[in-house]
């Protein structure tokens, strides 16, 4: 995304402060934000995954395979 199109500071503390783009509370999905790891929903705690965003997605099940692969040659 170039900075042209990118959205404002704010617009992105609108986006996490809104509970519709929270499901459950703790997962964070919302089809505008482009960033695959958003600021958790406490902020100080870390980064999460964008749900909506299948970049996000395709790199946590690369990630989740890496770690089983791993898991299963060191037996």
């Amino acid at each position: 995304m170039n900075s042209e199109n990118e959205p404002s500071e704010e617009t992105k503390r609108q986006w996490h402060q809104d509970p519709s783009n929270w499901i459950l509370g703790i997962f964070y999905y919302n089809k505008e934000d482009k960033r695959i790891f958003p600021p958790k929903r406490i902020q100080w705690m870390g980064w999460t995954i964008n749900f909506a965003n299948p970049m996000s997605v395709s790199a946590i099940l690369i990630l989740l395979l890496l770690i089983l692969s791993l898991a299963t040659l060191n037996n």
